[in-house]
């Protein structure tokens, strides 16, 4: 099912570059090498690529089926299994987008509580920041697009204050190479494409593209570019942290922060942690758009309403997460389902897809 947009709200098929890291790089950014590296060590660069390879496929079967059926997530799944299982299981993708905002935000909120303002209260943070996400998404597909724009790019900077740790590096951490088995590498990857999780709403956006066949190798562009930047702390985290010390380490990017020294600044981290407030507003704008957006397609309400009820949502949870041992259980459900998603249930539905739409040609 064909979903038809006016062309004041389309934008151009090079944003997609955009769109897909800035919802890649977020929270996880922070403090992915511990868990990566937990497996295999100094052979975490490796798990990296392997990672950001499989997403390029997953990306390529995506776009064989929104090519296709020129639509979205919920046109797929209604031309696939009907229109009430198809509904179904287009509101379970609706819960899980929901989910991705809430614990991107509080996630991010804990850095703060942590790092910065230990006495600071959650829901405040989150009243205003949700305040703003609201603001940005009323404004409608583009501004979103406008905000991931800056939110890779006002950021770019932070990419070369990582060269300061490597004065301390030592580069024997990285030998030797391929010390490990296939079974320590394929764990080590499940846990590394949780940090390239956030592609996966371009079955929700994929309409909104001028000409949106034409947006496939920009979004692989813009995967490769993400995959390059997590190779690049990986190997300046493994010269510089011991085995030991990394695995004690919670946010290792932000104890590579704690390095730099200006003369007119001592802690450095702030000014990371305040720019990373940047780079979490597109993850948190555009997991809510995708939700609402979904929310519109299948209820058929106004977009600003669902939005507001989602938000609403998302503000009262927020709270409740008073711990690490409870945001870091939300995080694992999240992730887990995020994982199956892309890894079990796209190629499942890419599959029976194709032989939909062979049996109806037939028919």
């Amino acid at each position: 099912m064909k979903v038809d947009l006016k062309e004041q709200f389309l934008i151009s098929p090079s944003l997609a570059f955009f769109l897909v890291h800035s919802m890649q790089i977020g929270v996880g950014v922070l403090g992915f090498q511990r868990y990566v590296a937990a497996m295999v060590e100094q052979d975490s660069w490796i798990t990296v690529l392997i990672a950001g390879a499989t997403v390029h496929v997953i990306i390529w079967m995506m776009y064989k089926m929104l090519n296709k059926e020129k639509g979205d997530l919920i046109s797929i799944h209604e031309s696939t299994f009907g229109k009430w299982l198809g509904g179904a299981l287009s509101f379970l993708f609706m819960i899980y987008l929901i989910a991705l905002g809430t614990t991107v935000l509080r996630s991010f909120i804990e850095v703060i509580q942590v790092w910065m303002f230990p006495m600071i209260k959650t829901w405040p943070i989150a009243l205003v920041y949700l305040i703003s996400v609201y603001y940005i998404i009323a404004g409608g597909f583009r501004t979103v697009t406008g905000v991931c724009f800056l939110g890779v790019v006002i950021p770019l900077y932070l990419v070369f204050t990582f060269l300061a740790p490597l004065e301390f590096s030592n580069y024997r951490n990285l030998l030797p190479i391929f010390d490990h088995s296939v079974k320590e590498l394929a764990l080590s990857v499940k846990t590394m494409t949780l940090s390239y999780l956030g592609f996966e709403l371009l079955l929700i956006y994929y309409p909104f593209f001028k000409k949106p066949e034409t947006s496939q190798k920009w979004f692989h562009y813009g995967n490769l570019f993400t995959m390059f930047l997590y190779l690049y702390l990986m190997l300046i985290t493994l010269v510089y942290f011991t085995p030991d010390h990394l695995k004690r380490t919670i946010w290792a990017t932000l104890t590579l922060w704690k390095i730099v020294r200006f003369p007119f600044v001592e802690r450095f981290e702030y000014i990371g942690i305040a720019s990373w407030v940047v780079v979490i507003l597109p993850n948190i704008c555009l997991a809510f758009w995708a939700a609402s957006r979904t929310a519109k397609r299948l209820f058929h309400v106004k977009q600003k309403k669902a939005l507001g009820f989602i938000l609403l949502l998302s503000v009262i949870a927020t709270p409740f997460l008073k711990d690490r041992q409870m945001i870091d259980r939300l995080n694992s459900l999240v992730s887990e389902f995020g994982f199956y998603f892309i890894y079990g249930y796209i190629p499942i539905l890419f599959v029976c897809y194709y032989i939909m739409t062979k049996v109806r040609k037939k028919a």
